[in-house]
């Protein structure tokens, strides 16, 4: 009698090679990838050489172009919740080659994006994707593949998303993964910053409740990686902390003597930063339109 490890590796190759030519019907490739994901959710972290065997036609199924390059976007979230299981198995090795692992968060961080629409279709497997970003830390192979831009719109579709009306640990799961990006960085770019300072400025403080509380929480986070970074758009640009947040002038005023340092860089910083506040007060009204676009167009 087979082991419950057999069949369960008897089923990823069954369902691995369906993968490899897949229904053509929606709803019976949503069925298949459900299935799917279902069963690498019962594969645990550091497999052996025989499930590593049985994962293989899953995972070269999901990054095949008719697959990967899919324009529903029910589809394009359930095989990010497949991929997503499989950097968990494979953590703290990368599942794909560099260059496929930029397409593969890619398509992860795009899944952030909807995360306000709790009643959309998709909403609890991009809610489950987050979770496990954040639980495995996959987001710090971003930095290594040095995904900048990629991050910086991570952390765009986190503060555009957050309400008061998602769970706590929704919230908890955006700042573990934007606290812990400032804090491995080497650098911490103006255009990265910029999404911070946009949520926590004074006049979003109404419509943003909850983006101003997250932006709080991570520079509260990263009070010491940040500050250099604060200081010098504050002293160069003569910003008025005001303007902002308690939080930001408490971080300056604790850095002392500010260094000198690029001011191009910080007058980008500032420029993106006014930028974002129209984007982030923005952001839901947008998504909910896109939503209600592909509604119309499966």
């Amino acid at each position: 009698m087979a082991s419950l490890k057999e069949e369960l590796e008897q089923q990823l190759l069954v369902l691995g090679t369906k993968l490899a030519n897949p229904p053509s019907h929606f709803d019976g490739l949503l069925t298949l990838l459900h299935q799917v994901e279902n069963y690498l959710s019962k594969v645990k972290q550091f497999p052996t050489k025989s499930m590593h065997i049985a994962l293989g036609p899953s995972m070269k199924a999901l990054v095949l172009e008719q697959l990967f390059k899919h324009s529903g976007m029910n589809v394009k979230i359930a095989i990010a919740s497949c991929i997503s299981e499989i950097t968990r198995i494979n953590a703290p090795d990368a599942p794909y080659e560099d260059d496929q692992m930029r397409d593969v968060f890619k398509l992860i961080v795009s899944s952030f994006e909807h995360l306000a629409d709790q009643s959309s279709r998709s909403y609890n497997k991009r809610a489950l994707i987050l979770e496990t970003v954040a639980r495995v830390q996959s987001f710090l192979v971003m930095l290594d593949l040095e995904c900048d831009d990629l991050i910086i719109e991570m952390f765009q579709h986190f503060l555009n998303a957050i309400g008061d009306y998602h769970s706590e640990s929704i919230f908890s799961f955006m700042e573990t993964i934007m606290t812990l990006v400032l804090e491995e960085s080497e650098d911490i770019s103006p255009k990265l910053l910029s999404p911070l300072l946009a949520s926590v400025r004074r006049s979003n403080v109404e419509v943003l409740s909850a983006a101003h509380k997250l932006g709080e929480r991570v520079l509260e986070n990263c009070a010491n990686k940040v500050r250099h970074y604060l200081q010098h758009a504050v002293k160069s640009l003569g910003i008025s902390v005001g303007d902002y947040s308690e939080i930001v002038a408490s971080i300056c005023q604790l850095g002392g003597t500010v260094e000198q340092n690029d001011g191009h860089a910080v007058i980008d910083c500032i420029i993106e930063e006014s930028k974002l506040v129209g984007v982030l007060l923005n952001g839901v009204a947008q998504a909910n339109k896109e939503i209600a676009a592909e509604a119309c167009f499966p």
